[in-house]
């Protein structure tokens, strides 16, 4: 039977070659993350900024004392409709995640911890910043392939998908009887309802999006649901059997997929010069402040 103790500040800690546990330490007492009775209760919202056709989830763990929570892909347009929800939920925010480095819009992640201190909510330890190391953008904590975020007894498995940008990471639910039952994939931009990210900017690649993609979300089983971090079409969720039969350009073979990709002739995207430098540094470029 695993356990874990809980105390006041997030840490990374080996838990095998390659591997890493993010757990979120609020109090000091021991949860068992195994016990069949005490199966967490998952929190989800889907929230969306039309703006930018964006999605923010919100995640948090119910069962636990404390309600840690954390979210995915904020947007700055929309931090305070986030850090409102969250307070009404009675929740605790301990992270603020990304996907990779946006070009379409402006994280909300710096913004949001800034929030934080305004509502003076100093009775908790800060909420921390995630963002792969591969991003090469600022962050109060890096992830790579391997890494599980734990909230409460929770976790978030990452798992590399570059190709839309070197830095692209999906982050799964965890498997097992105590993990949200199906597994959920936070997709970002690597995979889209019925489509994918553009692969022609940020050190994109279409050979390696769909090698990403084919290896690291399409082995999920087929009933996992999948939530990307946009969509234009009015889709909310897809689950992997859908996208593996129905995807017009990722259930294609490979050299297909790529001819597709060479031909879209997208225009530059309009926020990239704003949306890129930015999130480099958690969204408060022009502050340089230490909120990240």
């Amino acid at each position: 039977m695993l356990r874990f103790r809980l105390f006041e500040a997030p840490f990374i800690q080996s838990f095998k070659p390659h591997t890493f546990l993010i757990r979120a330490q609020m109090g000091s007492y021991s949860t068992t993350s195994s016990s069949a009775q005490n199966s967490p209760k998952l929190v989800f919202r889907q929230l969306f900024e039309k703006e930018s056709s964006t999605y923010t989830y919100l995640l948090a763990d119910a069962s636990h004392p404390q309600k840690p929570a954390l979210l995915i892909d904020p947007v700055d347009k929309t931090a305070d409709r986030d850090l409102a929800l969250v307070k009404e939920l009675g929740l605790k925010l301990i992270y603020a995640i990304n996907t990779h480095v946006h070009a379409d819009h402006v994280t909300g992640s710096g913004l949001i911890k800034v929030g934080l201190k305004l509502l003076n909510l100093t009775k908790f330890p800060g909420v921390r910043s995630i963002i792969s190391k591969a991003s090469n953008a600022k962050a109060d904590i890096f992830v790579e392939p391997g890494d599980k975020i734990y909230f409460g007894d929770i976790f978030l498995e990452v798992r590399a998908t570059p190709g839309h940008t070197l830095g692209c990471v999906t982050y799964v639910t965890g498997d097992g009887p105590n993990q949200p039952q199906p597994r959920m994939a936070f997709t970002g931009d690597a995979l889209l309802i019925r489509g994918c990210g553009r692969t022609d900017f940020q050190g994109g690649s279409s050979d390696k999006l769909y090698d990403s993609v084919h290896s690291q979300i399409f082995k999920l089983p087929k009933d996992t649901l999948l939530y990307p971090a946009h969509d234009y079409k009015g889709f909310t969720v897809s689950t992997v059997g859908e996208e593996m039969l129905y995807n017009p350009r990722l259930s294609k073979d490979k050299e297909t997929f790529k001819n597709i990709m060479q031909n879209l002739n997208l225009s530059y995207p309009k926020m990239m010069d704003v949306a890129v430098p930015a999130n480099m540094v958690c969204g408060l470029q022009e502050t340089k402040s230490e909120a990240c």
